[in-house]
């Protein structure tokens, strides 16, 4: 079958992505992250349900989450007809941000031809840093491995800025105590946040928001997902597993995974066939959060293209039925 994927494809994502930041929507600020998870996770999986493709989950998130959903790894979704795809999907980035009420909380979606997508299952977690087109080029592996004061010093350079007015994004992490200091002590700022990697990624790749890089170990899946929006963005990505305990280790061990191979965006998605969508839950610097008016709620939403390197901002308007759907 070609991997040609259907140019409107990409609306039907955004489809996906909303029903998901609208069931999410409902739980901004009740301290439950738990519940506003599954809600998303339903909403998402009922319309994935409904769009023309045979499509295949490349890797879920059962790994980190340790519970099972109707997203799991290679869980079976879409109508059965249409092009066979590679499907990536996080209901909730940021699923505390919801809880707490804080912003950068977002709904993605990640699409590709069948068997385009790499996927590290078992894996949980994995090492990254994304970049945007203007670094792109020079993203070699052995930044992978570099200190952080000479990958910084890179990146300064190619952008004709100091060190000092570099902002790179981490997660706050203890695992990432190391990696700070080292950011902090080479004079670089950090945008440091509790969760929502694949937003991080996505503002590193973006040269319209003032983010350099994004650096530091996040979910495996995350990394496949935001490999999508980084290859359509033009930026770059380098990544590379890191198991953080010994049942991961082991687990990747007996997948015969690589724990030394450091992947670009290319080994991720070996295909230019790709969409990527987003719609926003709480408000950050890429989307506006859901908003809501009596009957009527507002969202906003983005939509890539890798063929084409389309981005397009959707805002829309649902009018909610006196019933509540």
């Amino acid at each position: 079958m070609s991997d040609h994927l259907p140019r409107n494809l990409g609306l039907d994502l955004v489809r996906v992505t909303e029903a998901a930041a609208l069931s999410a929507g409902r739980w901004i600020g009740l301290g439950s992250r738990d519940q506003a998870y599954h809600a998303a996770v339903e909403a998402m999986a009922g319309v994935l349900g409904t769009i023309e493709v045979n499509g295949r989950i490349a890797i879920g998130e059962e790994g980190r989450l340790g519970e099972h959903s109707p997203l799991d790894t290679n869980r079976r979704v879409g109508t059965g007809r249409g092009p066979e795809v590679d499907i990536v999907v996080n209901p909730i980035d940021g699923a505390n941000l919801v809880a707490r009420g804080h912003p950068g909380a977002i709904s993605v979606v990640g699409v590709a031809p069948r068997g385009a997508l790499w996927s590290p299952a078992p894996a949980v977690y994995m090492d990254k840093i994304v970049v945007d087109r203007e670094v792109a080029s020079s993203l070699v592996p052995e930044c992978m491995g570099a200190p952080a004061a000479w990958v910084l010093g890179l990146v300064a350079r190619l952008k004709k800025k100091a060190v000092r007015d570099l902002v790179v994004f981490v997660l706050e992490r203890p695992r990432h105590a190391d990696l700070i200091d080292e950011i902090r002590a080479a004079g670089a700022r950090i945008l440091l946040r509790s969760d929502g990697d694949i937003g991080g990624a996505i503002m590193a790749a973006d040269p319209k928001i003032g983010v350099d890089m994004l650096m530091g170990i996040g979910g495996a899946a995350e990394g496949i997902i935001a490999a999508c929006a980084v290859k359509a963005l033009g930026g770059a990505m380098l990544a590379r597993l890191a198991p953080q305990s010994d049942e991961e280790q082991a687990a990747v061990e007996a997948a015969r995974l690589d724990v030394e191979r450091v992947l670009t965006c290319d080994d991720i998605l070996a295909s230019q066939q790709n969409f990527f969508a987003a719609t926003g839950i709480t408000d950050s610097l890429l989307l506006s959060g859901v908003r809501y008016h009596g009957r009527l709620t507002e969202t906003d939403s983005l939509v890539l293209r890798s063929e084409t390197h389309t981005r397009r901002k959707i805002h829309a308007e649902h009018v909610v039925d006196s019933d509540g759907s």
